[in-house]
């Protein structure tokens, strides 16, 4: 058996859907016997966490489109790359303050779970 990484990619409706789209793209592992295997196991997964939900007369959708990408994920150690992304951002001091933000905030919440501060 082999491990992957598949993307599944999800839209978020909201009542009459009428919003902006909402999309969430996950990075799943999977195991699998080969990328074939691990494709359509990622999409049995992606069509087991469909979900359509009504409440308070609110209609919520989680739509499973479908599995984009299958990666084989050669080397399971500690620190392996699984995935990178390029972004390209027009304001450079602003997205390395939001991320910086980003882990601070995640430090935090790290740190109040375990009774640190």
């Amino acid at each position: 058996m082999n491990w992957y990484m598949a993307k599944l990619v999800y839209q978020f409706i909201c009542g009459s859907g009428k919003h902006t789209p909402q999309f969430n793209e996950q990075l799943r592992l999977i195991v699998a016997e080969d990328a074939l295997h691990a494709f359509y196991k990622a999409r049995l997964i992606g069509e087991r966490e469909t979900l359509d939900i009504v409440n308070n007369d609110i209609s919520i959708q989680w739509r499973f489109i479908d599995v984009t990408e299958i990666l084989p994920v050669d080397n399971l150690s500690d620190g392996a790359e699984l995935w990178s992304f390029m972004n390209e951002d027009s304001d450079a001091e602003l997205y390395i303050r939001n991320t910086q933000q980003k882990a601070s905030r995640l430090l935090e919440q790290g740190m109040h779970e375990f009774d640190i501060i």
